[in-house]
């Protein structure tokens, strides 16, 4: 009996540790997005802030349940050679030239994900088809953040070629959870107009890139300084006590590396706010009904779907590099 509680619990860190930035972070950001929006905009989010929050979370949700969509998340930069990587071109057309649709996709694609999911919000502002506009101003917050994330963007990302397993969780999910409602600033100017979207998100791949090697070493010389007994700590998480980082761990972790979750999280919430203003202005700046969206009958089955399909295989291991079509 010992045994079995002993493996449910190994196996509830690992699961906790296997999300992108984490549920909660990625909602905190979608949330804070909205108030960095011109009133024009505004008007429209803020009723509607509940469903852009909760609904951040459904790519890493479908990640369970559909296997075209785990490389959407990430892209494994250094594959591609040395900072700032110049072998692999940033327009989809010629690096899948140079190296092959299935290698490319095989080593992420999220910098050209987040492009397409940019025409596709644009066409639906165009549109005002209001239902598609929040699901796609949901999601594309989940990809811009994704892309601000130093392991998305490098093929160690849980620590596992380095002994530093659950180490992609400590950073995205542990350190936000813990401290980011009483010490981080939200106070983020407002969204801008992104002249060259691709140049704006390929430099924010290649900031992660380049902060990955920090994450990785400070954890590592952190171990060796603290014992395992006050580096990992059991905790009640919803009813269920979960072997997870100590508090004590997490904290001299973050202020190791300046506080680098916070910067890249304020980053994300400006963004993702300055992403959707740019297709909003890119469809002409559509005047926006006020008040809640409906969704019809068919819509919602289809988010219900998710929810169920994710509850039901979200206990098995997410396919990372699928094939897929971008656009």
């Amino acid at each position: 009996m010992q045994q079995r509680v002993f493996f449910l619990l190994l196996f509830t860190f690992a699961c906790y540790t296997s999300f992108g930035w984490g549920f909660y972070a990625h909602r905190e950001i979608n949330y804070h997005a909205a108030f960095l929006l011109p009133p024009a905009m505004l008007s429209f989010y803020k009723p509607n802030i509940d469903f852009i929050a909760e609904h951040a979370v459904d790519p890493d949700k479908r990640r369970y349940a559909v296997s075209e969509e785990g490389c959407r998340h990430y892209i494994d930069l250094n594959r591609y050679g040395a900072y700032p990587f110049d072998a692999l071109p940033r327009q989809w057309n010629e690096a899948v030239e140079k190296f092959g649709e299935d290698s490319i996709k095989a080593h992420g694609i999220v910098p050209w994900w987040v492009g397409s999911m940019l025409h596709r919000l644009t066409v639906a502002f165009r549109n005002k088809n209001y239902p598609a506009i929040l699901r796609l101003s949901a999601e594309i917050g989940h990809y811009i953040a994704d892309a601000h994330v130093p392991l998305h963007a490098h093929s160690n990302y849980n620590g596992q070629q380095t002994g530093q397993h659950g180490i992609h969780g400590l950073w995205e999910s542990r350190i936000p959870e813990l401290l980011a409602a009483g010490n981080f600033n939200y106070f983020i100017g407002k969204a801008r107009y992104i002249s060259s979207p691709e140049a704006y998100i390929w430099k924010v791949v290649l900031e992660s890139a380049a902060a990955a090697d920090t994450v990785l070493l400070h954890e590592k010389q952190l171990t060796y300084k603290i014992p395992p007994d006050q580096k990992y700590a059991y905790e009640n998480r919803s009813g269920l006590i979960t072997r997870q980082y100590s508090a004590y761990f997490t904290t001299l972790y973050n202020a190791s590396m300046n506080n680098m979750v916070e910067r890249r999280m304020r980053e994300s919430i400006f963004a993702t706010a300055s992403f959707w203003y740019t297709a909003w202005v890119n469809a002409g700046q559509p005047v926006l009904d006020r008040g809640m969206v409906s969704f019809s009958g068919e819509e919602m089955d289809e988010l219900n779907t998710l929810d169920r399909e994710w509850k039901e295989t979200g206990d098995k291991p997410a396919v990372r590099c699928p094939d897929q079509d971008v656009f």
